[in-house]
């Protein structure tokens, strides 16, 4: 039952595969901190590989056909891919699921404000996050803001070495005495984490002078009125790019890494695949970290009225085949799972952990302590699976979240297994998971991305 290092493994072919994809992984995380920016970057990655906008299709009522690649987004914060294969759709598809939504502060719809001459950012934070990490960090400022009359200007302000960065104060330490003695989870308040942005006051000014002063920045510079914060979408996000982590570039360390290393990885498979048997499936959505609610999220109409849609343009479409072909497909629910950590080895059992160079990881449940909230997968799946991997020389480890009793947490998985159709949990193990930033092997985002291909290519 020991799994081997991949590292170990390797001779010279896999290591220039393996650093040309984590180069392309770590641009992918740098120029993608927001839903929207991955799926622009998506776009122009499918695009090259050949794929077409599903909508332009719809309108000419062209017919697909076998070897046809189609995209579609929503909102422009999901996107879903097929490749049809030789299969006819009602056999199902091949589905990699990842999500593209990270934790982070978003600002309120009425951030701005000046307390003392200093002016700052109302924020209300997005996911499962461990508040006090997310102070005295250089911040950046990534997202949309759309006027009145439907103009959008897209914001991205402190990602060049050039440009400002903003950021959250924190108490110092010589007055921090009682903060020292508040729980982990209230030492910062949510409410507390305003955004400080400025401290110059405009000059012949009594009142809100430094507000004024920003203001009018934001207009000059942006084309932003202060009013404009009510139809705006800004994400607060560690500023700065992925970097090479451990001296031996062994690791990647990142904002964002949950999930878009699965995101990418499962994007790159896809784009790879030519000429499937059973049509393959990519859909990296939002809203994952809050649930998959919402008009984006996984729990949305859109893969179902978009598989819908692929049928039609087949001419295959009515409602008990749109029902055959989600009952017969397989998913990966491409999503991260947390890596033995040394320093931390409490939570864990070591039997039934993830470990870093150990290659893709299989979670059979997530959920917590009974299993709640889980999508348990069947063995006969993890057979298929198994038989996949081996064949293809894929590292691949299983593992739990952690101890039972422990804690626990949640995927994309039990939605589309709600269709009856088999879904397993299946990604990277990452360290430090929802900090600011976080690590992954370089070894495991590679042997996550030949098993997502050699699953899109032969699970049936």
């Amino acid at each position: 039952m020991e799994r081997k290092n991949a590292w170990t493994t390797y001779e010279g072919r896999d290591l220039i595969e393996l650093t040309a994809l984590t180069e392309d992984y770590k641009d992918f995380l740098s120029n993608g901190k927001t839903e929207r920016e991955c799926v622009k970057q998506s776009i122009k990655m499918a695009q090259k590989a050949g794929y077409q906008d599903l909508e332009e299709l719809i309108h000419s009522r062209e017919v697909l056909k076998p070897g046809d690649k189609v995209y579609r987004t929503w909102m422009d914060k999901a996107i879903v891919l097929f490749q049809i294969g030789k299969e006819p759709l009602e056999a199902g598809l091949n589905i990699l699921g990842a999500h593209i939504d990270s934790p982070r502060l978003d600002l309120k719809q009425n951030p701005l404000y000046e307390d003392t001459e200093m002016v700052l950012l109302d924020t209300h934070y997005y996911g499962g996050v461990k508040k006090y990490q997310w102070v005295t960090l250089p911040m950046a400022l990534h997202g949309v803001v759309v006027k009145k009359d439907g103009t959008k200007i897209d914001i991205c302000i402190g990602e060049k070495e050039d440009e400002p960065v903003v950021g959250v104060t924190d108490l110092l330490i010589h007055l921090s005495g009682k903060q020292m003695e508040k729980k982990a989870s209230v030492v910062v308040e949510g409410e507390d984490l305003n955004v400080l942005i400025g401290s110059r006051p405009l000059k012949g000014e009594e009142k809100d002078a430094v507000k004024k002063q920003m203001t009018e920045l934001l207009k000059e510079e942006y084309n932003i009125e202060e009013e404009d914060f009510l139809s705006a979408e800004i994400e607060v996000v560690p500023a700065g790019k992925a970097r090479d982590f451990g001296l031996d570039r062994s690791m990647i360390m990142s904002y964002g890494q949950d999930d878009r290393v699965c995101a990418f990885t499962s994007l790159a498979a896809m784009l790879k695949v030519e000429e499937p048997e059973k049509t393959a499936c990519c859909i990296l959505v939002d809203k994952e970290e809050i649930g998959s609610v919402g008009a984006t999220g996984m729990h949305s109409k859109f893969f179902e009225n978009t598989v819908a849609e692929v049928l039609a343009l087949t001419r295959t479409y009515d409602d008990l085949v749109l029902r055959r072909v989600l009952q017969n497909s397989y998913m990966l629910s491409s999503d991260v799972s947390a890596a033995f950590d040394p320093n931390y080895p409490g939570v864990m059992e070591k039997k039934n952990a993830a470990y870093f160079g150990k290659g893709l990881v299989l979670n059979k449940y997530t959920g917590s302590r009974g299993k709640s909230g889980s999508n348990d997968a069947n063995p006969e799946f993890i057979a298929k699976l198994r038989r996949i991997f081996d064949d293809e020389n894929v590292a691949f480890q299983t593992a739990e979240l952690g101890k039972v009793d422990q804690g626990g947490g949640g995927t994309i998985a039990y939605i589309p297994a709600s269709y009856g159709m088999n879904v397993i949990d299946c990604g990277v193990a990452v360290l430090s998971m929802h900090a600011p930033w976080e690590i992954t092997s370089k070894s495991d985002i590679y042997e996550v991305e030949k098993g997502y291909e050699a699953f899109l290519k032969n699970c049936r």
